[in-house]
């Protein structure tokens, strides 16, 4: 008797095993309607890498007045998935920032935007060096991320410095622009750049409302090359 009982208890615990397992199965539907829901798309952010000296690090104003700053408050607003990189140093010529590009770009980089050059100016550093040097960062961008976009920010020196060498200096960034192909931003403080109301003290940097025109200059020529369905 005890024996017929085990057996029973056997099949009971048998049909009990598989009655719970088939409760744990997904239905039919269940498994069409998971089958069916499309994943959602992931937005990929890509990086705009400005690369400069003072007026891009935002020398003498609030973080959210800079440029930089501003150019992605823009971004956001448009809902656009582009994260700007500031990678601005006060004082940086451009052998400096040529000797700290590598540096830089072993984080990913889309958008290239090169505004280096004016402390050469200032400091009168022969514009054979600063072409050479910029040059130089180009070349290390495409060999990097042959797929980014690269701007380059021109700049110009002021009449103090010469007309022969403001001559030269001017025309080292539409030159430039031409040989490698990339995007020129004519002169960076178009509109900024002399106007007292719009400058800080020192005459050289812009003050909050000409940091908002540097920003429209740069945004200018940047539009057009975001991708709006990114």
């Amino acid at each position: 008797m005890p024996k017929i009982v085990s057996i029973c208890l056997l099949y009971f615990l048998m049909f009990a095993f598989v009655a719970c397992t088939n409760n744990e199965k997904p239905s039919d539907a269940q498994t069409s309607a998971a089958k069916s829901s499309p994943a959602t798309p992931v937005k990929t952010v890509k990086n705009i890498l400005i690369f400069g000296n003072s007026l891009t690090a935002g020398y003498g104003l609030e973080p959210s007045e800079s440029y930089p700053a501003q150019l992605q408050n823009r971004l956001d607003s448009l809902k656009l998935p582009y994260k700007i990189v500031n990678a601005g140093v006060s004082g940086e010529t451009t052998s400096g920032g040529n000797s700290r590009l590598d540096w830089v770009l072993k984080n990913p980089v889309d958008i290239f935007i090169l505004e280096l050059g004016g402390n050469d100016g200032l400091r009168g550093i022969p514009a054979t060096e600063t072409r050479k040097n910029l040059q130089s960062m180009i070349d290390k961008v495409k060999a990097k991320y042959p797929e980014a976009k690269i701007v380059l920010a021109g700049m110009q020196v002021p009449p103090s410095m010469g007309k022969k060498y403001a001559d030269e200096f001017k025309v080292i960034y539409p030159e430039l622009a031409q040989k490698n192909k990339v995007a020129l931003i004519p002169f960076l403080l178009e509109n900024v750049g002399g106007e007292v109301k719009l400058n800080q003290k020192d005459g050289i940097h812009p003050n909050a409302i000409g940091a908002k025109i540097v920003a429209e200059n740069v945004w200018q020529v940047l539009e057009g090359m975001l991708e709006k369905g990114t």
